[in-house]
């Protein structure tokens, strides 16, 4: 089903999580700089919207990870895909552009095939390390993919994918690493900064902002002067997420909402959820260990499926274990703690950390990655 007349002038992008989201403005801002005439259309979040000529859907505040907490999402992505079909019908727009979050934006690019709209991918899943026959339908359902890490293009080609590293965007939103030494004389009496990062998504805040806080308590006994500083979105309830801690916060426990990566930068160690918060760890430079507790089936499918070593960025970048990984039930408070412990006990412990996470920097190219992409799509289009 072709459409009569394409509008050349005429962009759906479609995101579906907090980090998609953040992403996807970022390219929005680069098309409409390279050509303010662009008309977009999108679903996404909060950075999106105020971007965007049309503003359909806020899919990010209620998106779903995993395999099996999807399922519950299902009746509103119906509808949605119900109104994107429409929109294609309707508006005929020259291209579709998806940004990760396959589950719902593979079902957009069949639509998008069979209406002969061109699709391209910005920030596309991960599908090396599970479920890697899903690269194969990528390929068929996309005219080019941006990919985010330089491995990723070798992957693809493999199944006949054209994908291209233009760099990973979060080079363009991270400020540059402090200039920051850990010249610890007594690390007991140290005021350490510890950062608490459970994530973004709901599920992930439930399971580990209490393990998280608890951690920070057991280190209390030996760093008394320890600061704990949760970071949370803008638009997280703090209230929500105290009482999920099941006592008052310590006097030395803090929330953060930090736009701008500032108060992050300055933390001394950082307990963090897997994801895309342990990459802009690194690209900061702060040292880590990271933590992953999900849903209790989708451990259990994640375990059958899962083809990679780790489950971190950091050390899939790195092919070795730069950071400590604990997983389900290996993530307790006091797994957290001991690492930690063993961390500020040794200070020239977190200078090769440090070292280490900025090395990766380097490999993942230069700012300026959602302006060479936008340039490409207008390019092709």
């Amino acid at each position: 089903m072709a459409p009569a007349k394409p509008n050349a002038k005429h962009i759906l992008i479609v995101a579906g999580d907090v980090s998609g989201d953040i992403h996807a403005a970022g390219l929005i801002r680069a098309l409409k700089a390279a050509d303010p005439t662009l008309s977009i259309t999108a679903i996404g979040g909060k950075n999106m919207q105020p971007l965007c000529d049309c503003f359909l859907y806020d899919l990010a505040g209620t998106g779903a990870s995993g395999f099996v907490e999807p399922l519950k999402k299902m009746p509103l992505w119906m509808n949605l895909l119900r109104q994107i079909c429409n929109y294609m019908d309707t508006q005929y727009p020259s291209a579709v552009i998806m940004v990760d979050f396959y589950g719902f934006n593979h079902q957009v690019l069949i639509q998008a095939n069979k209406r002969h709209i061109p699709a391209y991918y910005y920030v596309t899943p991960q599908v090396w390390a599970s479920r890697q026959y899903r690269a194969a339908q990528l390929a068929r359902l996309t005219k080019k993919m941006f990919v985010i890490y330089p491995f990723e293009p070798d992957f693809h080609k493999k199944f006949g994918g054209n994908a291209v590293f233009l760099g990973n965007p979060l080079l363009d939103i991270m400020p540059q690493p402090l200039d920051k030494t850990y010249q610890i004389s007594d690390p007991a009496n140290h005021p350490w900064q510890l950062g608490l990062l459970p994530g973004s998504r709901e599920g992930e805040i439930r399971r580990l902002a209490p393990v998280f806080y608890q951690a920070f308590k057991l280190l209390l006994k030996d760093f008394p002067r320890t600061q704990a500083h949760m970071f949370l979105l803008p638009d997280a309830d703090e209230n929500a997420v105290a009482s999920l801690l099941g006592e008052t916060p310590h006097p030395q426990f803090h929330f953060v909402k930090d736009k701008n990566y500032e108060k992050r930068s300055q933390m001394d160690f950082l307990l963090a959820c897997s994801g895309t918060a342990t990459l802009e760890n690194a690209l900061l430079g702060v040292p880590m260990v990271v933590a992953y507790k999900m849903f209790w089936p989708t451990y259990q499918i994640a375990k059958m499926v899962i083809r990679v070593k780790y489950i971190s960025l950091v050390n899939l970048l790195a092919d070795q274990e730069v950071v400590k990984e604990l997983i389900q039930y290996e993530a307790t408070p006091m797994a957290l703690a001991n690492v930690t412990r063993q961390m500020f006990e040794h200070p020239q412990q977190l200078t090769k950390m440090r070292e280490q996470l900025l090395s990766l920097r380097a490999s993942l190219g230069e700012p300026g990655v959602a302006a060479r992409a936008a340039r490409e799509i207008l390019n092709d289009l």
